[in-house]
């Protein structure tokens, strides 16, 4: 009930700050920008291996959200979000993802159908890309079953692009004296910087503005676009966090302007 209350006082159509990865509410500062122009040049020109890192919540699943939702229609995919897998249980998730049945369950077998699959694929012109994300907690043994998969190749092609995308650990991981093949197959990289106090403003009034706020109805004024950048250090999901919660502490005195105070409210409530 006060959930929807809280639209309609706003009258948005539906809430701005949630946590999850919606690509249509990703905004483009130039570091997300660049990271989606990044992944795109390497997966459409066939680049093999492609990195992409940031902290916790800087935007790196929504951004690879908007590629999977931007992608040509040549290029097929898998997502892996639980990164917690064995080989062969991370090659049967592929096989899964990219809906194809094995007949055997030994890891040989997997990998002649990906095989098969992927040579198919070439054939008639297409691609194949691999997301793995929170790739900072596959095992070493996983590590290198993902590097063997790039041999799966033509002499004029990769057959399929892997996207290794992790918080900060993962470049830390692949320096591993035992992951340098892997290391050394990476041909492009790109670490999502934290937003600034310019960019979070913007973030904030794109997000409202996608949930449908007209005309500045709803405002969060500088103190307190100053008192959320402070405390989130420029993190989305931290912003979205503590806007949601303002929103609330907003709603809850009848403002139509959010402000410090009502940053700082909604920041006690998160703290606990």
């Amino acid at each position: 009930m006060i959930s929807n209350m809280y639209l309609n006082f706003y009258n948005l159509k539906e809430f701005p700050f949630n946590i999850t990865p919606d690509p249509k509410f990703l905004y483009f500062a130039k570091q997300h920008r660049e990271a989606f122009d990044y992944l795109m040049y390497g997966i459409t020109n066939r680049k093999g291996f492609i990195e992409l890192t940031g902290e916790v919540g800087s935007g790196k699943t929504t951004t690879v959200r908007a590629i999977l939702a931007n992608l040509p229609d040549n290029i097929e995919t898998a997502l892996i979000l639980n990164p917690s897998l064995t080989e062969t249980q991370l090659l049967r998730a592929i096989l899964n993802d990219l809906g194809l049945k094995p007949k055997g369950r030994d890891r040989l077998s997997y990998i002649e159908l990906l095989n098969e699959f992927l040579l198919e694929k070439n054939a008639e012109g297409k691609n194949v890309a691999l997301f793995i994300d929170e790739a900072q907690d596959l095992t070493p043994k996983v590590m290198e079953q993902v590097r063997l998969l790039s041999n799966l190749e033509t002499d004029q092609h990769k057959l399929i692009q892997i996207v290794l995308c992790g918080q900060p650990e993962l470049k830390d991981r692949l320096a591993r004296e035992d992951l340098r093949q892997l290391r050394q197959r990476i041909t492009v990289r790109y670490h999502i910087e934290p937003l600034s106090l310019e960019n979070t403003k913007h973030y904030i009034e794109h997000r409202l503005l996608i949930a449908g706020n007209k005309k500045d109805r709803l405002i969060f004024d500088m103190s307190a676009i100053n008192e959320v950048y402070n405390y989130s250090k420029g993190s989305p999901r931290v912003i979205n966090a503590v806007c949601d919660n303002a929103l609330l502490a907003g709603y809850a005195s009848g403002a139509l302007i959010v402000t410090r105070e009502h940053v700082i409210k909604s920041i006690e409530h998160i703290e606990g």
